[in-house]
């Protein structure tokens, strides 16, 4: 067997390799860059299980970052459990062909309860009191609490939220390093997200972005320089590229404005009633997973999605196959955006009557993907100020709502999901294995077999 590294660097793309890269520029130009064709919808969630299963979205379920839960009645994103993708996986492969074979898996998703063999994932604990404190999951467990006695507690606010920065990538790249020297797995899946945050603020302005990629880069060609070192082959990929948006698309207003969508109460603010609702739809970046209750609707609900300006097209029973999204987990309608255009979940139609989280981070509330958690909101004055006070009550054991994330779309300037314009706005793969490249692009569907060529066994 020959020890693989997979560093997923988020976001990359060929556009982005330049003088802002250094390391990995000069690393790629001693092996081969090929553009991964990519698949919709081009999200985290999605294209990580296709890669890590050789299957696509009728196959392995994930049909993107969260989908409606029918028989509950309840929208989740960002689940946890690897028994949600529905199809074996590359170590699950390689562990039948070489019982002596390992992995680790390092914060790529769907990481808890699954057969790999060392697993790091962030799991935040959530007191009774309103807290949120950051932690790890691990498998085995016994490594959680060496590992952060190491590195300290993994800084999940630097994550995810307006406080994100490349701390964040940098535990990460550490805990790849400590698993290295602890376990020497043959297997080490690694996930680099700091790209995602800025190109989502920003867009693909590589003049905007140029710390960021420095910095990424640094933390790349050093974990590259210390795997090589120790004999393993690299791959360098991403999953998607981050086109310029300037346009959101509110489709739950849409739906709600057309008597489809349905809102309970509460106190005054609304919350989105998906079970009793003829139709919703499940905004995740540039797709729209639309489900229809009463299937009477459909047509209304399909003529006026192909109506909504942004909207590229539409993908109902008989053009989801094609896509690979003929699942059950699918909305009857999929929503895709055009390249400038993204959904947002929101739903109300006065923000006073907004719900209480929709200006806070919490991804897992949210019946849809929010980038607008990236910002602090620019009406507060003294945001610094106002989020002290906030902590203050936090170390105080008190409950506190961190109300800081503002309600205005328009501040995001890049986005992911629909099929990019050119190959060199969307995913890459990069190996000095050049001999196990079987042509000059390669299909989403096919890394899982290109790791097992290089994993050798």
């Amino acid at each position: 067997m020959q020890k693989t590294i997979i560093l997923n660097i988020v976001g990359l793309t060929p556009n982005l390799l330049g003088e802002h890269t250094p390391c990995l520029s000069r690393w790629a130009s001693t092996g081969k860059l090929v553009p991964i064709t990519p698949i919709l919808p081009a999200v985290t969630c999605t294209v990580q299980a296709t890669y890590l299963t050789g299957k696509l979205p009728d196959e392995h379920g994930i049909v993107a970052n969260g989908w409606y839960f029918r028989d509950e009645c309840e929208i989740k994103f960002w689940r946890q459990s690897n028994k949600l993708v529905q199809t074996p996986k590359v170590w699950e492969m390689a562990k039948a062909l070489n019982p002596d074979f390992t992995c680790a898996n390092l914060f790529w998703w769907y990481n808890m309860y699954s057969s790999v063999d060392y697993a790091i994932t962030p799991r935040p604990m959530y007191l009774a009191d309103g807290r949120k404190i950051p932690d790890i999951y691990t498998q085995p467990g016994k490594l959680r609490s060496p590992l952060q006695q190491k590195l300290g507690q993994f800084p999940l606010f630097n994550f995810w939220g307006p406080n994100t920065s490349i701390r964040s990538s940098q535990w990460i790249a550490d805990s790849a390093k400590w698993i290295e020297e602890s376990r020497n797995p043959t297997l080490s899946l690694v996930y680099l997200p700091h790209l995602d945050y800025c190109l989502q603020k920003h867009g693909p302005d590589v003049n905007k972005i140029a710390q960021d990629l420095k910095e990424i880069d640094a933390i790349c060609g050093d974990l590259i320089a210390y795997y090589e070192n120790r004999g393993a082959q690299v791959i360098v990929l991403s999953e998607y590229g981050i086109t310029s948006v300037s346009q959101p698309i509110h489709i739950n207003r849409i739906l709600r404005e057309n008597g489809l969508l349905t809102v309970r109460e509460e106190l005054g603010r609304e919350l989105l009633d998906a079970g009793a609702s003829k139709a919703f739809a499940v905004a995740d970046h540039q797709i729209a997973h639309v489900y229809v209750n009463d299937a009477f609707y459909l047509p209304k609900v399909r003529s006026l999605l192909e109506e909504t300006e942004g909207i590229a097209y539409v993908l109902g029973t008989a053009e989801k196959p094609a896509y690979h999204l003929n699942h059950s987990r699918s909305g009857e309608l999929v929503a895709v955006a055009q390249p400038d255009a993204w959904f947002t979940y929101y739903y109300w139609l006065d923000n006073h009557r907004a719900p209480d989280f929709a200006k806070t981070v919490d991804i897992h509330r949210k019946p849809g993907y929010d980038p607008v958690e990236l910002f602090l909101d620019p009406q507060i004055k003294l945001p610094q100020f106002k989020i002290g006070l906030k902590l203050l009550k936090k170390q105080l054991g008190f409950r506190y709502l961190m109300d800081v994330i503002p309600l205005d779309a328009s501040l995001i300037r890049g986005s992911h999901g629909c099929i990019p314009p050119s190959p060199s706005q969307g995913p890459l793969l990069i190996t000095k294995q050049t001999h196990l490249l079987e042509s000059s692009s390669i299909q989403a569907s096919e890394v899982c077999q290109l790791t097992l060529r290089h994993l050798n066994i």
